[in-house]
């Protein structure tokens, strides 16, 4: 049987690998260091020894990556170990009498404060171990030390590990292409587009190129263009049950290297295991592959297996193809080859080549199949990928490295005729590393730093192959319709190769236009098209039912030609009902929403439209995550509401304050976002001007990148928490989870349900977005019809579906496209693209560049003056959109929109089907309904219980009632323990409801705690509270802080010292936008990320620290971790320099300067340190003050480049001061 059994959680998988470790002999702690290392490939100052072993052990197996917090035993040691990014919370408490309490919170036993030795927390890829022989506490460092010594690592590296870039260049041995140039863009399906939109950006800026809106071109398994068979895999992701990663400001725990060359026996550890080829970026250019395809050394060789077949000999050239170079890599093995070259090069008129992505898999599969997949590496020689999505399916089943030679070919062409004003070199090098950064993008959506983790792992679900050919040559990847066979694939080999020759023989006719991003006459078809916007802003602005009948005829026509999954159906069990008899549609558009469109992306006079059109017929509209101008919360001088009814709660937490909370009737939680799953929002600078600043409290014309996870939501538990902080900071709000349809999300609602979310929104793939790199648009995510059908079938069968509302949007634009969403169980609907165009957008896709014509997607005061949209456009179309609905409704028996939910018997897949590809689709999986007993309901029927009558915050409520009603001051004191969660939220929000933002004067009303204080104490505090706990805190203290002044200090019993112990936990003041907190000890990772507000003084902070800073102060009189000011772009930190811990190396100084003090920072300095004395009594800050004129001389400033300009711009008066 498998050491490892297939089909087990994680967690057992990684045990069994455990046990296998042990089994070698190899000790609990080093087996431990093997499979979760840590981050130790870019950093900079670890100690030599310790890098040796990982880096050996690097060529043995590949980390297993987090989030996790791992304990483990063997009756010897007892210990825990925390993954490399440090997103799982992990406290220890040391008790005098020789006990240690750990768990993931800190607090979960009582202990006597004075009986306490000791609080600490795992740190990222750190081990706390416990010597139960000889009853101690190992070190870290201590354990490591003797680990990394135990065997000459480093010898064993110097000998054996052979370098690409350290082998010589002796010459291009590579043939010469035979077939003209344009010959060969076209056999491998290039466009115009390919070389303008995607290759000259990445030569030229070393990133990929910035796009807007969504996809409403077909899906590959339904155009009618011959397809790349990269086209046909969906990139997953993560969201909720763990986190995506964030390549961009922590990229040091990220890695691409690989080492390629044959693996060796687990059980035993000698130098062989390192005698590998080692590459920085598997990128690589023509030279390189040269190096490796003539290394002839004993311990590595190469051979190079055409990837061609015979174009002449169809379908069955193809097959003997594919067989024989399965039969090739074979001999090549038994020769003592172990690097084996797959390439494409030698077109011709006879010779068509493979699929790269179809012959790699094959051989990696097969190859484990026969039990010799470890033998050898796989190098890619291969002319079709250009664009981070093909790499990294390449890399995804089983490529080791990629020369993407024909690339290097166009880019040294565009050099040489001054298409690109660089050298070739420079553009190539460009290019590679543009592809490097979007392989960790691709990667980090799912959860993955390491390239050596994602390789082989086929993250991926094939939208449109059959199941036949994916177990055949990319088993256990998920397929849920069906589709095209192996026999469609070589059809559209066949028709790329046909027509390049064709072409050839009338020269002067240029490439193929593409058209896949942006409209073209001649490209690819778009749903959304000149001749459609023209139809349906005709119908809005002159209110004609009959110009609205045409544009729902187009969009449902093209649909019908096959343009998405839902141009599939049709309508079935017809069963009219007099149309008198359906509710009006002035109920329907109560279900009716407008999408997530931040004030930002588009402008003030837009975002303010939807709000009032919304607002008059009673749907909602949705502030996106740009936060909201208070002055909106109210009704204008004429009478309009221009307030967001939904207020969205992104990763970057821009203007996410109380009062912002409290004038919400539903609160989004954005977990990813349909056209970029995975990633972090994204707003260009030109955009950032001052107002829009101001509203996200952020820096003037400073581009902002929200974190790709919400730094509070690693797992579902900590979802469930969020859900309850806003619960609490709006107890009248629903709170909605925004998800992305994937494989699989049925399961993830189905623990949202649990987690007493009240709407669970399903987005499609095709949603639109302001700003995104172009190859997130097209590659990540999978229909709604695929999502909303998983959704709903996994709530009815675990009756959980009466507990939550289902929504769904993404590119709906009819009352068809509602109908059909509904059946398969969304009662409510959300509308974006289409109530732009309904405000005037002409789909210019510019939103990125602040250029847009019609002022809608511009902040450019001159251009926001051609908007001409009014309410009453948005208002029209959704009565159009109502009235079709109320029409099929009729047509199919349904009175209400409550009994149509779920009803999939309603719907059929068309019989008649010719398109060559589609035909082989099949929607059963879509269409099934489960069969559950009648009384389990397929809809919404009952709401969420979130259990607040009884929480703490209520019996402040009572008591506090003095301070809230006639602003007297009170005193409380309470006692508390872990289980006392986001404390001071419900308070603030009737503070917010009855005073503002302004809240209550300072003081007000002053809270003090004992004990251990529950996750998110402090959360959203507003105004005039003041909340001091003596005791420890868990995560997220001060989370989304709103003016109020928070205290954390020792017990006075204690006799610790408080600097030297972790007082807070994780993620403190994330999202804080004003106030003040004290923390009279140590906090955990990831402190004041994405602060834009607050005033901080701490005594140490781990990893990450202000990181996605855009304003406030922190003042931190102790060590700092890893990585600090990563991303921060606004406010200042100050760093307390007083020992030899003090590292420049930790600095993140992408975006900031560290700076000497200036008299203000003296002052400023001073003040914060003589109110953490008053309310803390802290020792640390009490010797600084008392060597005032020497302490002083040690703090380091910390500015944002960015911000110092703003301020020099605001002193000159040439930026406005409202920030």
């Amino acid at each position: 049987m498998p050491i490892v059994i297939p089909d087990k959680s994680d967690s057992a998988s990684m045990d069994m690998t455990l046990e296998l470790l042990l089994a070698t002999g190899r000790s609990l702690p080093e087996a431990m260091m093997m499979l979760v290392p840590e981050a130790w490939e870019k950093h900079t100052y670890m100690d030599e020894d310790k890098k040796a072993f990982y880096q050996y052990n690097s060529c043995i197996m590949e980390p297993w990556d987090g989030p996790a917090s791992i304990p483990f035993t063997d009756g010897k040691y007892i210990g825990a170990l925390l993954d490399r990014n440090g997103l799982r919370p992990s406290r220890y408490t040391v008790t005098k009498d020789g006990y240690v309490v750990m768990s993931s919170e800190t607090g979960v036993l009582e202990i006597d404060p004075e009986n306490i030795q000791m609080h600490g927390r795992l740190e990222p890829g750190k081990m706390f171990l416990v010597n139960m022989d000889e009853g101690r506490i190992v070190e870290d460092d201590e354990i490591k030390k003797q680990i990394s010594l135990d065997k000459p690592y480093k010898k064993w590296l110097k000998q054996n590990l052979l370098h690409l870039k350290d082998i010589p260049y002796t010459g291009n041995k590579t043939k010469i292409e035979s077939e003209g140039f344009e010959t060969r863009m076209r056999i491998f399906g290039y466009t115009q587009e390919d070389l303008k939109t995607i290759i000259t950006p990445m030569s030229l800026n070393g990133k990929e190129a910035i796009g807007s809106m969504g996809v409403d071109t077909p899906l590959a398994v339904l155009s009618d263009r011959t397809q790349l068979l990269y086209n046909y895999f969906k990139q997953l992701f993560a969201q909720v049950t763990n986190p995506p990663l964030d390549g961009i400001r922590e990229e040091i725990v990220t890695d691409i290297s690989l080492s390629i060359g044959e693996e060796f026996n687990l059980f035993e550890t000698h130098a062989e295991h390192s005698k590998k080829l080692c590459i920085q970026n598997p990128i690589i250019s023509n030279e390189d592959l040269d190096k490796i395809k003539n290394l002839n050394r004993k311990d590595f060789k190469a051979a190079s297996i055409s990837t061609l077949y015979e174009i002449n000999n169809g379908l069955n050239g193809l097959e003997d193809a594919l067989e024989d170079m399965i039969s090739e890599v074979d001999n090549a093995l038994a020769k003592g080859v172990n690097i084996i070259v797959l390439s494409d090069r030698g077109v011709s008129p006879s010779l068509a080549p493979i699929p790269m992505l179809l012959a790699t898999s094959h051989v990696h599969h097969a190859f484990k199949r026969f039990k010799k997949r470890s033998q050898f590496g796989i190098i890619i020689e291969s002319a079709e990928p250009r664009e981070p999505h093909h790499f990294s399916l390449l890399f995804g089943y089983g490529a080791s490295a990629v020369n993407p030679y024909l690339v290097n070919e166009i880019i040294t062409y565009q050099c040489n005729n001054n298409f690109i004003l660089e050298s070739a070199e420079k553009s190539i090098n460009n290019f590679n590393k543009a592809i490097a950064k979007g392989i960790i993008k691709v990667m980090n959506k799912i959860g993955i730093s390491t390239l050596h983790s994602y390789r082989g792992g086929q993250i991926y679900e094939a939208l449109g192959l059959s199941k036949k050919l994916i177990d055949r040559f990319f088993y256990n990847t998920p397929t849920r319709i069906e589709g095209i066979n192996l026999y469609e694939i070589e059809k559209e080999i066949s028709k790329r190769h046909s027509k390049a020759y064709l072409h050839e023989s009338k020269l002067g006719l240029p490439l193929e236009i593409g058209g896949d991003y942006r409209w073209r006459r001649d490209g690819e078809a778009h749903v959304v098209n000149p001749s459609t916007i023209a139809s349906l802003q005709q119908a809005v602005r002159q209110n004609k039912p009959e110009s609205y009948e045409a544009f729902s005829k187009m969009i449902n026509d093209q649909n019908e030609k096959l343009m998405t999954l839902r141009g599939l159906f049709e309508f079935s069990g017809y069963d009219p009902v007099p149309i008198d008899q359906v509710e009006p549609w002035t109920k329907i558009v109560k279900r009716f929403k407008t999408g997530a469109m931040s004030l930002g992306s588009i402008s003030q006079e837009a975002h303010e439209n939807l709000a009032i059109a919304m607002n008059k017929i009673g749907g909602k509209s949705n502030s996106g995550e740009g936060g909201e101008d208070p002055k909106r919360f109210k009704p204008d001088k004429d009478g309009n509401f221009k307030n967001s009814a939904i207020k969205q709660v992104a990763s970057g937490r821009f203007g996410v304050s109380s009062h912002y909370l409290s004038s919400a009737e539903e609160i989004q939680i954005k977990m990813a976002q349909g056209a970029k799953p995975g990633e972090g929002g994204q707003l260009p600078g030109p955009k950032v001007n001052p107002y829009i600043a101001s509203v996200r409290n952020s820096t003037p014309y400073v581009g902002l990148i929200s974190p790709p996870p919400h730094h509070d939501i690693y797992s579902i538990e900590d979802l469930s928490q969020l859900i309850y902080d806003l619960k609490n900071a709006n107890r009248k709000a629903r709170i909605n989870v925004k998800l992305v349809s994937e494989v699989g999300v049925g399961t993830i609602a189905a623990g949202v349900a649990k987690a007493k979310a009240d709407v669970i929104l399903i987005s499609g793939y095709d949603g639109g977005t302001g700003a995104s790199p172009l190859t997130s648009l097209k590659h990540a995510g999978l229909p709604w019809e695929l999502g909303i059908a998983e959704a709903q079938q996994t709530l009815v069968m675990n009756d959980l579906r009466s507990r939550v509302v289902l929504e769904c949007d993404g590119q709906m634009k009819t009352g068809k496209d509602v109908a059909i969403a509904c059946l398969l169980g969304a009662e409510e609907f959300g509308f974006s693209t289409a109530p732009l165009i309904a405000s005037g957008c002409i789909m210019m896709r510019a939103c990125h560049l602040n250029t847009c014509p019609v002022g809608i997607a511009t902040q450019d005061p001159t251009l926001r003056k051609n908007f001409k949209g009014k309410p009453e456009h948005v208002i029209n179309f959704m009565h159009f959109i109502a009235e079709e609905l109320r029409q099929i409704m009729a047509d199919l028996g349904f009175r209400t929109v409550d009994e149509m939910v779920g009803q999939s018997q309603k719907l059929n897949m068309k019989k008649a089907i010719n398109h060559f590809k589609a035909k082989g689709i099949d929607l059963s999986k879509i269409l099934h309904k489960p069969k559950v007993p009648k009384q389990i309901p397929e809809r919404n029927t009952k709401s969420q219980d979130h259990n607040l009558e009884n929480v703490l915050d209520i019996e402040i409520l009572e008591k506090a009632k003095l301070s809230l009603k006639d602003k007297k001051k009170q005193q409380l004191n309470f006692h508390i323990k872990n289980t006392d969660r986001t404390i001071g939220a419900i308070i603030s929000n009737e503070i917010s409801k009855a005073h503002g933002a302004d809240g209550l004067p300072e003081d007000t009303l002053k809270l003090n705690f004992t004990g251990t204080a529950g996750q998110s104490f402090g959360a959203f505090a507003a105004n005039g509270l003041s909340m001091k706990i003596e005791g420890t805190v868990n995560d997220y203290f001060g989370k989304g802080l709103s003016g109020a002044k928070l205290i954390a200090k020792v017990p006075e019993k204690s006799n610790f010292v408080p600097h030297e112990n972790v007082i807070v936990g994780n993620v403190a003041l994330y999202g804080a936008t004003s106030g003040q907190a004290y923390i009279n000890g140590i906090a955990g990772e990831r402190f004041c990320v994405r602060n834009s507000g607050a005033k901080a003084v701490v005594e140490g902070v781990g990893d990450h620290g202000c990181e996605y800073m855009t304003g406030g102060i922190a003042l931190i009189l102790g060590d700092i971790g890893r990585n600090f000011a990563a991303g921060m772009s606004g406010g200042i930190a100050y760093i307390y320099n007083d020992n030899a811990l003090f590292d420049e190396r930790k600095f993140n100084v992408e975006m900031v300067e560290l700076e000497n003090l200036e008299n203000s920072d003296v002052v400023t300095i001073k003040e914060l340190i003589e109110n953490h004395i008053k309310y803390t009594k802290s020792p640390k800050a009490i010797g600084i003050l008392k060597n005032w004129s020497k302490s002083v001389t040690n703090f380091i400033k910390v500015m944002p480049t960015d911000y110092k300009r703003a301020l020099e711009m605001m002193a000159e008066n040439k930026l406005e001061k409202s920030f």
